[in-house]
């Protein structure tokens, strides 16, 4: 239920959007996505995640609705605003409001254990796997729809935003898989380093149940009709859903697959655990399930904040690869020297460098440093700040920072 009060607060609200969203640069700003996924040479482009900064940034405090819903959507059409306001990035505001299908999926059988830490700190597993046959205890989630609870969540959204958004309903539109994270969850990260010595099959064989578990998953997602076939403004892995964002993907028929059984939308995966395993390692123990579940998809990310720049070699064969995340601990020339034009190389800044002791020209001559690089090998370069969990309470540096990077990537306009 939504108050009158809150009614007017959010349409006043989306009335703001819409207006932003009308401005002639969101067209530019398209366009700009859109070269990137044709892989077209041309300057940077710039997305600005705020993520874990916003409780500095847009404080719950400031919101006026009081009902969960009408704060949630206030929450967010406000951070629209704010970011309009504030970040001179390249993110397109759209005139859209996405109602998300009510998709459920069931239980693996085995649950994560965690040895418990502070809210915002560290924390160690608990491992529930302690041998190979354990793994039996994996079963097949299964999918459902709430069609009715989909459908009247639509509703209110048409009621409130009626004449203002287009708003949207949605099914899966973005898939992530997280494979190594999953197992490390249930088996613990150190365990998982030695048993890829002393008990590979163990490793294999999660992995490989944890593949056809999520096979089986794509499947009832097909069988459900739940797909949505858009790639218009939406986040992926490679690159704000699940752990990072590249950046907004536009839509492009210059670039849809030939093969008319590829689902046109963006799937992607990581291995972040492996950053510190040998290429040889996640070659075998890695990248051959990952490879299985990214096949049905047209366009693919790879990478989050693990450190690629020896794995490339692997990495760039993953068929319909379009966009490889380059994380602040890879070296972004010798990347760039592998990738070239043949992907978007999605470069991660150092979310540190609006935290702690932050000096304007240092973030002048990092960004500068970094791009260059990467624009002497010609690479279709996005840049990509995210995993910002603090400004330190001061939301002006976002501002500074995205001024200092927009500057530099202009100059290769």
């Amino acid at each position: 239920m939504v108050t009158a009060n809150e009614r007017a607060v959010l349409r006043e609200l989306a009335a703001e959007v819409a207006r932003i969203a009308a401005d002639p640069i969101m067209g530019e700003r398209r366009t700009l996505w859109k070269q990137k996924n044709q892989l077209m040479f041309g300057r940077p482009a710039l997305f600005v995640s705020a993520e874990g900064a916003w409780r500095e940034l847009l404080p719950e405090s400031t919101l006026q609705c009081k009902g969960q819903w009408a704060r949630r959507a206030e929450w967010h059409l406000r951070s629209r605003i704010y970011m309009w306001e504030h970040f001179d990035d390249d993110r397109v505001i759209e005139p859209v409001w996405v109602v998300p299908k009510r998709i459920t999926i069931s239980s693996w059988g085995l649950e994560p254990k965690f040895r418990p830490s502070t809210a915002e700190g560290a924390w160690g597993y608990d491992p529930v796997i302690h041998a190979v046959d354990d793994l039996e205890q994996l079963t097949l989630p299964v999918v459902s729809h709430d069609a009715e609870g989909s459908l009247r969540d639509y509703e209110l959204a048409s009621d409130v935003f009626d004449g203002l958004l287009d708003v949207q309903l949605l099914g899966v539109h973005n898939v992530e898989f997280h494979l190594m994270n999953q197992l490390c969850k249930l088996r613990g990260l150190e365990q998982i380093m030695l048993d890829m010595y002393d008990q590979p099959q163990l490793v294999h064989r999660g992995m490989e149940r944890l593949t056809q578990g999520y096979l089986g998953i794509l499947e009832q997602y097909r069988q459900l009709r739940l797909f949505d076939e858009t790639l218009d403004d939406l986040h992926h892995l490679g690159g704000d859903v699940g752990f990072s964002c590249t950046g907004v993907t536009y839509r492009d028929d210059t670039l849809h697959p030939e093969d008319p059984e590829c689902l046109q939308i963006w799937a992607a995966a990581e291995a972040q655990e492996m950053t510190h395993v040998s290429p040889a390692m996640v070659r075998e123990f890695v990248l051959p399930y990952e490879r299985k579940l990214l096949a049905p998809f047209g366009f693919v990310g790879y990478g989050c904040c693990e450190d690629l720049s020896k794995k490339l070699g692997d990495v760039l064969q993953i068929p319909n690869l379009r966009r490889v995340s380059v994380s602040p601990w890879a070296d972004v020339e010798t990347c760039a020297a592998q990738i070239g034009q043949s992907v978007v190389l999605a470069w991660k800044p150092h979310p540190g460098t609006v935290a702690g002791d932050f000096d304007p020209n240092y973030v002048r001559e990092y960004l500068a440093g970094a791009m260059g690089r990467a624009m002497q090998y010609g690479c279709i370069t996005e840049v990509v700040l995210k995993d910002t969990h603090t400004c330190c309470r001061e939301p002006e540096r976002f501002d500074i920072w995205t001024k200092i990077a927009k500057e530099i990537a202009l100059q290769y306009a």
